[in-house]
């Protein structure tokens, strides 16, 4: 048969957005947006992203360029997910979690140049800005408010959302990218103040991951998506484009607590939710007996969730789901794929097997758990530990300006080495066992412990510090202290005044929960700490919630 090819250069690049002309055309009267007294259909919030797509380009934004975004899970929030690279630059979700010192060395690095910030962030930002040395360009900011506010546009404020958006041409052409390898979104891991990890996803990314995530879901053609999982971690998980893809409801909230979740499913017979295991159990601890009236769809991940809780909440009317993923691939990548037989099984069977990360979905190409020092694949046994690593399209294209750190995590041979531990079963699905020794996870929050440390070891009376994880029934894991202190300290400090002290210098989700006081640290016979014993101490101390009810 004749080979047949194509230019490569004739072909249309892949990019998510599209899914939203699609969801204008086939849904154009149904609800996009439900927020409060808000509410949008698909041809509104396509309009809308293409006023403000418009409006950026008309400030001279576009191609190169990174813009930010400071906010919760409102209807900008979920506009600028498509309106932002529809005027050709880069979008940047900053974590609403983070402390204006962080926020000021991301967007150095990122050389962003306009935010968007809620304003109840609108201080903290301010805050950030002050910092800049007087040399280096700041970023102008736009207003997002939940009201209807007049303000008098004044540097570094230049307008207000709504403002902005109304100046947009509503028939505007947006911007292509000229290849799918085109950037779409900068996402930092962990907001560490050292060495940001900045993850570049590319269009085809993107793309693939948002579909993905619908089939591997399960999703149907227009759910009513609940957003308790945060937009700015990871991009929703891909989401916000998927669900205009099945032209969905997205139900979005600022206020992420157990009576506001019941409320909306119930109000709007939400069919899907993505949450951490810290929502799961908030939802779990809420004096709630009898189940949500209609199953509610839910996909969690972010760290290991419990067997009790996945068991717990399908009590409750919850349909889990349950997948592994990180920033450097855009969402799940790993599902625990359910199988019909396993339906006959006794619950707490069920949620063993539920509590299992799975295997790659259909878009990763290969997951593998290997040997990391010959990358030779373990043991199929369910107890023969590796470093799991993954390749596929919805591997990033890179850290930001940090070459050397994206041959450290991506190989020669296109794995990505996550650094996370893990077994496989004999079955072919992957667990996860541990997390690399240097990340804490938090609240669905990636936590450096070096980091912690070196706070730590800023404090007059510290000698040595080593932070592990310690388990947390609500937040999953917290970070754990363990210090010895100089020899003749007239008064040594308290747990509580150590504590303190990292509260002045870290964002909250990283001060440490506990802190332990010990003569000296464990370590090998070349003088380095032994974090292995001291997790294991932190574990033996069980959960800081179930400690406290002894």
């Amino acid at each position: 048969m004749e080979k047949l090819t194509r230019n490569p250069a004739n072909a249309t690049p892949l990019t998510p957005l599209t899914f939203l002309e699609r969801a204008a055309t086939v849904y154009g009267d149904s609800r996009s947006i439900v927020y409060n007294c808000v509410s949008f259909s698909w041809a509104q919030t396509h309009r809308r992203c293409l006023q403000m797509a418009s409006s950026l380009a008309g400030l001279g934004l576009g191609a190169g360029h990174v813009i930010s975004v400071l906010c919760p899970n409102t209807p900008p929030m979920y506009e600028l997910q498509f309106a932002v690279p529809m005027c050709g630059a880069v979008l940047n979700n900053l974590n609403l979690r983070l402390d204006h010192h962080t926020l000021a060395v991301l967007l150095r690095h990122s050389e962003s140049k306009l935010v968007f910030v809620h304003s109840n962030s609108l201080p903290l930002i301010l805050r950030a800005l002050a910092t800049f040395p007087e040399a280096t360009p700041r970023p102008s900011l736009v207003l997002i408010t939940d009201d209807a506010v007049a303000i008098t546009p004044q540097q570094p404020i230049i307008d207000t959302y709504e403002s902005l958006l109304k100046r947009g041409d509503p028939a505007f052409k947006w911007v292509r990218p000229n290849s799918e390898w085109d950037p779409i979104t900068l996402n930092y891991t962990s907001g560490t103040t050292s060495s940001p990890k900045g993850v570049v996803h590319s269009h085809r990314s993107a793309f693939i991951m948002a579909l993905d995530s619908l089939i591997d879901w399960s999703v149907p053609k227009q759910p009513v998506y609940l957003w308790t999982l945060p937009i700015f971690h990871s991009n929703g998980w891909s989401f916000p484009w998927g669900i205009a893809a099945v032209g969905g409801t997205n139900v979005c909230t600022s206020n992420v607590n157990a009576p506001t979740i019941y409320r909306l499913i119930e109000t709007h017979s939400v069919t899907h939710m993505c949450a951490a295991p810290v929502v799961l159990n908030m939802l779990l601890m809420y004096n709630r007996s009898e189940p949500v009236k209609k199953p509610v769809h839910v996909l969690t991940g972010g760290s290991p969730p419990p067997a009790t809780i996945l068991w717990r909440a399908e009590e409750l009317g919850f349909k889990m789901s349950h997948g592994y993923g990180m920033t450097e691939v855009l969402g799940v990548i790993v599902s625990c794929a359910w199988k019909r037989e396993w339906d006959k099984l006794p619950a707490a069977e069920r949620a063993r097997l539920r509590a299992r990360q799975g295997v790659r979905t259909v878009a990763m190409t290969e997951v593998d758990v290997v040997d990391p020092a010959t990358g030779v694949s373990v043991k199929r046994d369910g107890a023969s530990c590796g470093e799991i690593v993954v390749r596929g399209a919805c591997v990033m294209l890179g850290y930001l300006k940090d070459p050397e750190g994206t041959r450290k995590c991506i190989r020669d041979d296109g794995w990505l080495h996550t650094g996370d531990v893990g077994v496989m079963h004999e079955d072919g699905y992957l667990e996860i066992k541990d997390r690399s020794k240097d990340v804490i996870i938090s609240g669905g929050e990636n936590l450096s412990s070096v980091e912690v440390e070196s706070v730590l070891y800023g404090h007059p009376a510290v000698n040595e510090v080593a932070v592990v994880a310690r388990p947390d029934e609500y937040w999953g894991e917290t970070p754990c202290a363990f210090v010895s202190l100089k020899e003749g300290l007239k008064a040594p400090p308290s747990e509580k005044e150590v504590v303190e002290f990292c509260r002045e210098r870290l964002p909250h989700f990283m001060v440490p929960k506990t802190v332990v006081f010990k003569e000296a640290l464990p370590k090998t016979a070349t003088g380095k700490i032994q974090k292995h014993v001291l997790r294991m101490d932190a574990r033996a101390m069980g959960s800081i919630m179930a400690a406290s009810r002894i």
